[in-house]
């Protein structure tokens, strides 16, 4: 008995060590799947089935790659990719990514608040008298609320676990609904031949699963949350593994959303423009509880997008500074509050919120193959990196990163032109 209990023990220790070493990476998957993601998983399964499925592979696998060379870079030096940049490149190419990020985080704050209102006010609609559904207003009010309260603690690691357990919800209610909803799973993997469908306009639906997913403002978050892990050289290993995970979570979730339109309403020939939509759509179909489990996925996937954006302010004048991230600072929290409070933009005066979300992504195909350029400039130099400096493998897979953000970028501006000319 001694024996068998030391055992558990030894096993319940180790997997909570494995569990503790990969929440960065469930962290990023929670800032990466937001409601702009959901939203262009649902248009791309429910108008093209899975055949865009290659654009999220390669997103996530370029996205593995990018957050291992980030965080090698946080740890040999470290500093942040922020301060890299600034002391390595210059003030002003730094002050340049600080404003993109600032630009498409509060454009997502509002985007993905509304979007989340919008979609338990369809939910909530039977559950009312007038069948007008839960105040958009409210519905944004409780949920910030409850977010502002828990950065207040100024904790970062409450953060970090936060947007994890967020992540688990998410992941589940979304494969849960999946195994409810879909009934024909062959015909999910007939669809899944590599190409760009020359119908409607895929170029958008394309930029907008790699912008959400190849998302900048998410890479250099990661440079903080590994900086606030404290890892070593020690851990490189370990840091390589969470970015792995992190990439192939990404994937089976996102293509868990995908698979839920492609599933049900691509094979009836129903086409959606928007999450909200198809929790309209599919509540016949599939019933109520799968669309309550669909709209908690939602729930879930916007707060754990929301949560980290409110913070990114801070944590990039601590980066650009050099400076601990104390976020309990009298200005920092006024930084944040006041961030936060855009989220209610929308539910309060209107507006579109699938259009914010489009204007949130439209720096990111810009400043992405910038990003990776000075990654490789500042990875390569040995007055930086020391004999850490980076080799043959990690440099052909940036470089291979930087042709595909390249390319989305045509892809992604080709888009915006079908989208504004419509």
């Amino acid at each position: 008995m001694i024996y068998e209990h030391g055992f558990t023990m030894t096993f319940y220790q180790k997997i909570k060590s494995f569990i503790h070493s990969i929440i960065p990476g469930l962290f990023i998957v929670g800032y990466v799947i937001g409601t702009g993601s959901v939203t262009s998983m649902v248009v791309s399964g429910a108008r093209y089935g899975m055949s865009l499925t290659w654009a999220l592979f390669l997103s996530c696998f370029f996205t593995s790659v990018l957050l291992i060379a980030i965080s090698r870079l946080t740890i040999i030096t470290g500093n942040t990719i922020m301060y890299n940049i600034k002391n390595n490149i210059g003030w002003l190419a730094a002050v340049f990514i600080i404003i993109g990020l600032m630009v498409t985080v509060l454009s997502s704050i509002m985007g993905v608040m509304a979007i989340v209102a919008e979609v338990i006010r369809e939910w909530s609609r039977p559950l009312t008298t007038d069948n007008s559904g839960f105040s958009m207003v409210w519905i944004s009010v409780i949920f910030l609320a409850i977010l502002l309260s828990l950065f207040w603690t100024g904790k970062h690691q409450l953060f970090i676990r936060f947007v994890s357990l967020m992540v688990g919800v998410m992941g589940i209610a979304f494969i849960l609904t999946n195994i409810m909803i879909i009934h024909d799973a062959s015909s999910i993997f007939k669809g899944m031949i590599p190409g760009i469908p020359s119908s409607g306009k895929p170029h958008l639906i394309i930029a907008g699963i790699v912008g959400t997913t190849m998302a900048a403002v998410v890479l250099v978050s990661r440079s903080s949350v590994v900086a606030e892990k404290g890892w070593t050289k020690d851990d490189l290993p370990i840091e390589r593994r969470d970015a792995i995970i992190s990439g192939a979570v990404l994937f089976l979730v996102s293509a868990a959303i995908m698979a839920s339109a492609a599933g049900t309403l691509y094979v009836k020939g129903i086409y959606v423009d928007n999450a909200i939509e198809m929790v309209s759509t599919l509540e016949p179909l599939a019933g109520r509880f799968a669309i309550a489990l669909f709209v908690t996925g939602i729930i879930a996937a916007g707060l754990s997008s929301i949560f980290p954006n409110m913070l990114l302010l801070p944590w990039l004048i601590s980066d650009y500074r050099g400076i601990s991230r104390d976020l309990t600072s009298k200005i920092f929290r006024i930084l944040v509050v006041l961030v936060t409070l855009t989220g209610l933009i929308i539910p309060i005066f209107g507006g579109q919120p699938i259009v914010i979300m489009i204007a949130s992504q439209a720096f990111s195909p810009l400043m992405m193959p910038l990003l990776i350029i000075f990654l490789l400039m500042v990875l390569n130099n040995k007055k930086v990196m020391g004999d850490q400096k980076i080799g043959f493998w990690l440099n052909s897979g940036l470089a291979i990163t930087l042709l595909f953000s390249v390319f989305m970028f045509f892809i992604a501006f080709e888009g915006y032109m079908d989208f504004f000319n419509s």
